[in-house]
């Protein structure tokens, strides 16, 4: 377990925005409770609580993998559109202490859905 720090900056922040989830127009997650997560030099990610999600969608799968510095995520895939988006969306359902405010919250990723900030 790595701890974030000045040589890999890890920030998570609630987004004054509401966040917009979409595949195909139809709506897979909608909420003004999103946090944002900055890590070093990647893009931000919004994390999306399960509670503003449509569950009845997705479906848990095998697939998992290790982050040094947030532990062991999870995926889902997306059932929308008539199609089936294979491990559209992760989750760290137990992350390393320094990173307890994304646990069980949604991250999906934006080659995948269509992720739209909107006013709030």
């Amino acid at each position: 377990m790595r701890i974030p720090g000045p040589d890999h900056p890890i920030t998570i922040t609630r987004n004054p925005k509401r966040i917009r989830i979409t595949v195909d127009g139809q709506v897979i997650a909608e909420t003004d409770q999103a946090l944002t997560l900055k890590e070093a030099s990647y893009p931000p990610v919004h994390y999306i609580p399960r509670a503003d999600t449509n569950m009845a969608l997705l479906a848990k799968t095998d697939r998992t993998t290790h982050c040094p510095y947030k532990g062991d995520a999870s995926y889902f895939s997306i059932a929308a559109g008539g199609a089936t988006l294979a491990n559209a969306i992760w989750s760290y359902e137990e992350p390393f202490p320094a990173m307890t405010e994304i646990a069980g919250f949604l991250a999906f990723y934006p080659d995948k859905v269509k992720i739209e900030e909107l006013p709030a």
